[in-house]
């Protein structure tokens, strides 16, 4: 694969068309609202670049989501990786594709990441995605069978609950612990942005496990999600509707009989699906 490195350099300066009307008339451009409504918060921070390829390894194909001016876009291209990548503004695809045009390992599509086509080779995904569709795009790359990872800036808080980061563990997590590796590799300031957001973001790292730790992925969700419907109030209360034997397996998964179902790890949830199931 060809790469310039001397002719495509991707600064760090002031990525937001916006910057430049922040103030008195702040939010009354078109360019304005179109940031707005696409969550548009631009890095301008060589160390946090560095920090998401430092967690990303990237190599081969690689899809970026909402890829913006190419701050990611061009440290993935620089590391060796094919890049496809996605933005949805039209403005900012036309402005990327312009400065990538002579880049053989740069794709740029203008169009919805989450309508695209998982690729049928193995590929990574990694991106400083827009807070509100940062459920779609995780869900979009739980579901591709040939992710091999997932590297996203997400919200700070978003990434400590998918995380376990509070000692408690969410249903998308727990359902996907067979298959994935959750990791929160680490914080970026909000002052790494421009425009600057409200809150910080984090580096969150999804990947694939060699092997998965159960057979059957449909009887292994239907067990969590009947857990985490709440009936009773407990882990115990709602796997009784339907299982028998949950004290005995509880028991064997250090599960306390009266434990709430956030505070039950994911491979406790391992441990009581082995156990329940004939």
């Amino acid at each position: 694969m060809a790469r310039n490195h001397s002719s495509h350099k991707f600064g760090f300066g002031n990525f937001s068309h916006t910057q430049g009307k922040v103030g008195a008339g702040a939010g009354r451009t078109p360019r304005d609202r179109a940031r707005r409504e696409l969550a548009q918060n631009f890095l301008v921070d060589q160390h946090a670049v560095d920090l998401i390829m430092t967690a990303a390894e990237p190599v081969g194909t690689v899809l970026e989501p909402g890829a913006g001016e190419g701050a990611i876009t061009g440290a993935l291209a620089e590391r060796g990786a094919r890049v496809i990548a996605y933005e949805i503004d039209p403005l900012l695809a036309a402005k990327l594709t312009a400065r990538t045009r002579d880049h053989a390992g740069i794709r740029v599509v203008r169009g919805d990441f989450l309508r695209a086509r998982p690729p049928g080779e193995p590929f990574a995904v990694v991106g400083n995605i827009p807070f509100s569709a940062t459920a779609g795009i995780v869900d979009w790359c739980l579901r591709a069978p040939n992710l091999t990872s997932a590297t996203l800036v997400t919200q700070w808080e978003y990434a400590r609950r998918r995380t376990g980061d509070f000692g408690r563990w969410s249903l998308v997590t727990v359902s996907s612990w067979p298959w994935f590796t959750w990791e929160l590799v680490g914080r970026i300031d909000r002052g790494s942005f421009r425009p600057v957001p409200s809150v910080d973001s984090a580096v969150l790292r999804i990947r694939r496990r060699p092997g998965p730790l159960v057979e059957h992925q449909e009887a292994f969700t239907e067990l969590v999600e009947l857990g985490f419907t709440g009936i009773g109030g407990t882990v115990r209360a709602s796997l009784r509707t339907r299982y028998r034997g949950v004290d005995a397996a509880l028991a064997v998964a250090g599960v306390a009989p009266d434990t709430v179902v956030a505070f039950v790890h994911p491979d406790q949830w391992i441990t009581l699906y082995e156990a329940l199931m004939p």
